[in-house]
């Protein structure tokens, strides 16, 4: 099992998704009112909020809480100020970590995420010791009952840089400021993606086998799972066979 989108299959495979449902919301909820707050509340004008918002009608998010969010970083309702910003780190085996975070307290965050590196076996470094093995890019996928031949034609057309065939899904990979060009492309096609998102993409992939490849999948979980965190990026690979043995 290979490519950069491995964590959000394993997490699809072992169900995670519905079982964090609420932590995805409050995470979806940071990101609209930062946006807000950053870029105000028109999404037309505003394409981080217009990301914020795809993700969460993905998460069927009802209307009541995004409404709510936007108003909050308008500064229409009362609300929390977040901070956001990046930590840089190396899992089990040297992979290498980026985890996203928003919080109201930074000491709080800095505290919780460094326990989590260090109980299961990786350390927080220091900025741009791994930022350099990652590139930001946008991101959809496509089941494989896609027309491959269609998406590939009008992926290419509207501007995507690739299009990966990885097995279990298509893959189309975009500059970040063409990303919303080649999805709304897509879509008026009648090409679905599954997820799309801005993304950060490894350039190199470490194999992990054994505990480490266990302990990595319980770093990335136990990550994702603090409610600061908003997104983990890691550049670990594990086959099929290693993964189908693992119980996270």
């Amino acid at each position: 099992m290979a490519g950069h989108s491995k964590w959000a299959n394993i997490k699809h495979r072992k169900g995670a998704q519905d079982a964090k449902r609420g932590k995805i919301f409050t995470k979806i909820i940071k990101e609209i009112t930062v946006a807000a707050r950053i870029g105000g509340g028109d999404p037309e004008g505003n394409p981080r909020l217009r990301a914020a918002l795809d993700k969460a009608r993905q998460a069927n998010m009802p209307r009541d809480n995004i409404d709510r969010a936007i108003k909050k970083g308008l500064g229409d309702l009362d609300g929390v100020s977040y901070e956001e910003g990046t930590f840089e780190g190396y899992g089990p085996g040297g992979v290498a970590v980026i985890v996203e975070f928003m919080t109201d307290n930074r000491t709080r965050t800095v505290a919780d995420v460094r326990h989590i590196f260090t109980k299961y076996g990786g350390n927080l470094g220091v900025s741009g010791s791994v930022a350099f093995l990652f590139e930001r890019k946008g991101l959809l996928s496509f089941p494989v009952s896609a027309d491959f031949e269609k998406l590939f034609e009008g992926a290419l057309e509207a501007g995507a840089e690739d299009v990966k065939d990885e097995g279990d899904a298509y893959e189309v990979i975009t500059d970040p400021a063409n990303f919303m060009e080649v999805r709304d492309a897509l879509s008026a096609a009648g090409l679905q993606a599954e997820t799309a998102e801005i993304t950060m993409l490894p350039q190199t992939q470490v194999l992990l086998t054994g505990k480490q490849a266990e302990s990595m999948l319980k770093l990335m979980d136990k990550l994702e799972d603090n409610d600061d965190v908003q997104n983990v990026y890691a550049n670990f690979d594990i086959s099929e066979d290693e993964l189908a043995s693992i119980d996270v």
